[in-house]
């Protein structure tokens, strides 16, 4: 049986929209994080609300690694097989940045991991975006 076109696109519209909202929930706390690295006052992170932010990641991250299994379980259309792929893979290191970031403020923080691993998640977002589009060019 062929994979439907129209199927894959409304699940991949659905795991993106997903992505989104879960960010919107985590961001608040990175933007808390990124203004006292920014400031130069790393430090003044109380333990409450470090615990607090590593908390809401590891919600996140694990709802990502969620999105990624359906992500992998679907089938492409033959003709966007190779952009499924790419897609997958940005995921994936979207997903591990996530990861890396967690460990980057799970002791205090961390400044240049936590600087990797948020610059490991955009170049991510860029590819992700990027597959996005070009499945969407393939596909209409």
């Amino acid at each position: 049986m062929k994979p439907n076109p129209n199927f894959y696109l409304q699940k991949i519209n659905q795991i993106v929209k997903d992505t989104e909202e879960i960010g919107e929930t985590m961001n608040p706390n990175y933007e808390e994080i990124r203004a006292l690295i920014d400031e130069g006052k790393s430090a003044e992170l109380t333990e409450e609300r470090q615990l607090a932010a590593v908390e809401v990641f590891k919600e996140g991250t694990a709802k990502y690694r969620d999105l990624l299994k359906s992500l992998s379980s679907l089938r492409a259309p033959a003709r966007i097989m190779g952009v499924h792929k790419k897609f997958e893979r940005a995921y994936q290191t979207y997903v591990d940045g996530c990861e890396d970031m967690i460990e980057s403020i799970a002791n205090g923080i961390d400044i240049e991991a936590f600087d990797v691993a948020e610059q490991k998640q955009d170049e991510a977002t860029d590819a992700i975006a990027a597959s996005l589009q070009k499945m969407t060019s393939l596909l209409m």
